[in-house]
């Protein structure tokens, strides 16, 4: 699921664009009048979609497009002359008067490049610490010293038994010096 937050400057505007896109299967997380209300509601979340108008009762677009975090993606509608001010910034534009069509094949595809975002992430393979990666070069000195291995065969051998045990590289690290050191 992905997080949909509606920003209008009035409630009603709002709530009508949230029921024609529940009608159309998204579900919608929050309905907002100001952008910190917006704000208030992202610190929950890793992503999602702001659909907003030019001006909140608050602050502009740019300027709540400018506190968004890395995940999230916006989601202007203007009129046509406003919209010209928003090219070359990473803002979806939808020009009024809106048409539901456009509307929700907009949202069905921010939505997808949300989730192939998601997917990707979880592909990348995790960054160790400094305290992690520290760990892992110990047990491969002490499999080097005392198994008379090269820095590549210990690598090895500490990720076979990591694939063999179902632990990850650091589990298994802890495990090779535990057992070796006592």
């Amino acid at each position: 699921m992905v997080n949909i937050i509606i920003a209008l400057p009035k409630l009603e505007d709002a709530k009508g664009i949230r029921n024609v896109l529940m009608k159309n299967g998204f579900p919608v997380t929050a309905v907002c009048t100001t952008g910190a209300q917006v704000l208030s509601q992202i610190d929950e979340w890793n992503d999602g979609i702001i659909i907003c108008g030019y001006k909140l009762t608050d602050m502009m677009y740019s300027g709540l497009h400018e506190c968004l975090p890395k995940g999230f993606d916006m989601l202007m509608m203007a009129s046509q002359n406003v919209m010209n001010d928003c090219l070359d910034n990473n803002i979806v534009c939808l020009s009024m008067p809106l048409k539901v069509h456009d509307l929700v094949n907009t949202v069905s595809m921010m939505t997808q490049a949300i989730m192939r975002r998601r997917k990707k992430a979880k592909l990348k393979p995790k960054e160790r610490n400094d305290e992690e990666r520290a760990l892992i070069k110990e047990a491969k000195e002490l499999l080097m010293n005392r198994n008379n291995m090269t820095e590549e065969e210990a690598h090895r051998y500490i990720q076979k038994c990591s694939m063999d045990s179902c632990t990850n590289m650091v589990e298994t690290a802890q495990m090779v010096l535990s057992m070796m050191k006592a």
